[in-house]
């Protein structure tokens, strides 16, 4: 029987998905593969790239952390954000990319101690999963890297 996987955020449900054949995750240990018949399991999640494989198809996203319950076939995600490979702005992750390491510069140059590192920090490391995922999408999707 395959698995059924719910990956939901405070703010919406981001995907609903029967008949899925395995379930990788960023886990707190590292990458966790959950196929069917997998043994009841509730781990925490960091951020990193999750996968849906189903029918030889892959789908990717990304998942900023989270907690995620394995029970009777059934995968329950709940991420503190998470978005589809296809949804995501680029352009828009490039900016906060930019915005981040710029905050985190004047932070350390000590210009602006009104930034919070740690904050900036965090943006940095979304803004780069965010492109790293997108990036990867597309090397799938057309079989070479897009400059």
């Amino acid at each position: 029987m395959p698995l059924t996987v719910e990956l939901i955020t405070a703010e919406r449900v981001v995907r609903v998905e029967q008949g899925v054949d395995a379930l990788i995750v960023p886990g707190a240990e590292g990458q966790l593969a959950i196929y069917p018949k997998h043994a009841a399991l509730m781990t925490t999640l960091e951020p990193g790239e999750m996968i849906i494989r189903r029918a030889g198809q892959e789908e990717a996203f990304v998942v900023t952390g989270g907690f995620l319950e394995v029970r009777n076939d059934h995968v329950t995600i709940l991420a503190d954000a998470s978005e589809a490979a296809e949804e995501i702005d680029i352009a828009r992750a490039e900016e906060a990319r930019r915005r981040a390491e710029e905050r985190i510069r004047r932070y350390r140059e000590q210009a602006d101690r009104d930034v919070d590192l740690a904050r900036a920090q965090a943006a940095l490391q979304r803004a780069l999963l965010r492109l790293r995922v997108a990036e990867q999408r597309r090397r799938r999707t057309t079989g070479r890297p897009q400059v």
